[in-house]
């Protein structure tokens, strides 16, 4: 029995086996590559190397995400594998995402840790002919809200925002999406939690502490692009979107309030072609992490991309985040310890290189400023102790797409 390349390569990730295929070839059956004829798969590998001047830089590192434990060293990040059926629009159609990870930066998908840590979306997609095409999302599927991706190379810098660390990830749920017309995009789905838990997770502590069934999260976005009458402006886009209701498992909300995230965010066009802006803003009620109400976060981002050559990019941003979140990512440091959201700040200036020299592969090297603004010291100590009011990272990433 001949078996091609392409079952072998499913063969391999254990979406078939070859047991299953030597019965279909006995039997005659259709070959179950049909069957499979339009499913992809795809993923990256991501690595990096990353340095703190000065000593006892790898210890009180600044609380953003993927940060803690990577300086002074070489990393693998994360290895993504993904497997998906697309949908065919304009008719009853069904497709499938099942998007893998695996690595240390996979905690953050599922902060309960275990095998489910490595599921970052699963869920079947539905599409309805109704007007210009419904789409339904059933399943895990990723957050809203945000400027910046989970998928780490789809970013215009290496180190992530204080925005998307204080971000939910993804949401166990459903999820509606409607194009209006070519400016108007809407989305609306209903999730068992607004923050990130374990798969199926559920919040059954009512308000006041009181104990019922479950209760569930509403999430949303809208979504304007700018048309061809923009002329050099067009595809330039406008978000705001709202997360509103319950939190982490088991998070007793004392005072009855829900959790609530509101994000407003730009990508703009410029008659120079070769350059963009972007601008969001985040602010979160009731922030819930590990199953803790952290109060009140906020966090402002502005970003700039100028395309320099057809394989080189440069891209600076800024950014300020305050609030008790800051002292209560322990998944991340010890830094920061909690003043209170009027006091407690940090303000980040980033600069990356992007230069592709091999096909397929994002090269990368950035350079990071992180500075406490609250007059305290937490970054950094030899002896574990904090004594700096910044960080300086130099970083390199490379990251294979395949």
């Amino acid at each position: 029995m001949k078996i091609n390349e392409w079952t072998l390569g499913l063969a391999a990730v254990g979406v078939v086996s070859l047991a299953s295929v030597a019965q279909a070839d006995e039997a005659k059956l259709v070959p179950l590559n049909t069957a499979l004829s339009s499913t992809t798969i795809s993923g990256y590998v991501d690595t990096s190397a990353m340095w703190n001047p000065g000593t006892g830089g790898n210890v009180n590192v600044a609380p953003y995400a993927f940060n803690a434990g990577k300086h002074d060293g070489f990393n693998l990040n994360l290895v993504d594998i993904k497997i998906s059926k697309p949908i065919d629009e304009g008719k009853f159609s069904a497709g499938y995402t099942a998007d893998l990870m695996y690595g240390p930066d996979s905690a953050i998908i599922n902060p309960s840790g275990g095998s489910s840590a490595a599921i970052r979306e699963a869920h079947v997609d539905l599409s309805v002919p109704v007007g210009n095409g419904l789409v339904f999302q059933v399943g895990r599927f990723g957050n809203l809200l945000g400027y910046e991706s989970t998928t780490s190379y789809s970013n215009p810098n290496y180190t992530r925002s204080y925005a998307w660390t204080l971000e939910p990830t993804l949401h166990d749920g459903i999820l509606a999406t409607y194009k209006v017309n070519d400016v108007v995009t809407g989305q609306i789905g209903v999730a068992n939690t607004v923050t990130t838990g374990a798969i199926n997770s559920q919040n059954t502590s009512g308000r006041f502490g009181s104990v019922i069934d479950s209760q569930k999260a509403v999430v949303s976005l809208l979504t304007l692009t700018a048309p061809e009458s923009f002329g050099s402006m067009k595809g330039s886009a406008f978000y705001a979107g709202v997360d509103y209701g319950a939190g982490a498992s088991g998070t007793a909300k004392a005072d009855g309030k829900e959790k609530t995230h509101l994000y407003l965010g730009t990508t703009i066009n410029t008659p120079i072609k070769e350059l963009t802006f972007g601008a969001a803003y985040d602010s979160i009620w009731h922030m819930d992490i590990g199953g803790v109400d952290t109060g009140y976060a906020s966090a402002i981002a502005g970003y700039s991309s100028y395309k320099i050559t057809d394989k080189a990019t440069f891209s600076v941003r800024g950014e300020y985040a305050h609030g008790d979140f800051l002292s209560a990512l322990d998944g991340y440091t010890a830094a920061f310890p909690p003043k209170g959201k009027d006091f407690e700040g940090v303000f980040a200036a980033t600069g990356t290189f992007d230069y592709s020299l091999w096909a397929n592969v994002v090269t990368r090297l950035e350079a990071r400023w992180d500075h406490a603004t609250d007059g305290s010291s937490p970054f950094g100590g030899t002896f574990g102790a904090p004594n700096r009011k910044n960080e300086l990272t130099l970083a390199m990433n490379v990251i294979y797409k395949f």
